[in-house]
């Protein structure tokens, strides 16, 4: 184990295996475990993301990094110190209705963060499906969707039905009671017609924000367009 770090021991090597430094899942640990944790990624890395953290576990951070950044409706906190953060193909993220948008930033900030370009597209569920259908052309220019809805569940399958690229699809928790915690959601969403949705467990928009930041690497890109023009070669 490391001397900093008593009670984890760091990856540091999964940004060479995975392409991102291992991120931090704050839940269940103390402050002062968080703010270790965090300070001893950055001395490999100038890049570390911290999920689902508390007031109490933002303010440790800020106390060794105060150049972390704390957002609090995904429960978020981030350092970046990169000189030139990447910037790749677009990501739209759309979520079913306002209170869905903690999970959905989730998604999104977690998708910039490892190197997407990310379009936000909030409140727009199938109850009122014409706030969705105007947005059909930026539905269409993305690389990926994630789609993040409660209640039914719904919003994933009406995208999937538009679209032409990958939906990641995140269940949440937000719903009256026969949503069953966001198990009715979940569901729905792994019982889809339309074709081309993955669907992650439920709240889980950080799961989301990493499977559509490698969807949308240059690299994966690249293969498919040359996969393409090989089945073209006479």
């Amino acid at each position: 184990m490391h001397p900093n770090t008593p009670d984890a021991r760091i990856d540091h090597a999964r940004e060479a295996r995975c392409g991102f430094p291992e991120v931090v899942f704050c839940e269940g640990k103390t402050a002062a475990q968080v703010a270790r944790i965090v300070e001893e990624v950055l001395t490999r890395t100038d890049v570390v993301l911290a999920t689902r953290v508390n007031a109490e576990q933002a303010a440790a951070v800020f106390a060794t990094c105060p150049d972390a950044v704390h957002d609090d409706v995904p429960r978020l906190v981030w350092v970046d110190r990169r000189a030139v953060p990447p910037s790749e193909g677009l990501v739209v993220v759309a979520s079913g209705g306002t209170s869905d948008i903690p999970v959905a930033e989730e998604a999104a900030r977690t998708a910039e963060l490892m190197g997407c370009r990310v379009h936000r597209l909030f409140d727009v569920g199938v109850a009122g499906v014409h706030r969705l259908l105007e947005n059909t052309e930026l539905l269409r220019s993305a690389r990926v969707v994630i789609a993040v809805a409660g209640m039914e569940g719904a919003l994933p399958s009406v995208v999937g039905g538009l679209v032409d690229v990958p939906v990641v699809a995140v269940p949440t928790s937000i719903g009256y009671g026969a949503n069953l915690g966001g198990i009715a959601a979940l569901l729905t969403m792994l019982n889809s017609c339309a074709a081309g949705i993955g669907v992650v467990n439920i709240d889980n928009g950080f799961g989301a924000g990493v499977l559509a930041a490698r969807i949308n690497r240059p690299r994966w890109a690249a293969e498919i367009t040359a996969a393409g023009a090989a089945d073209l070669e006479p």
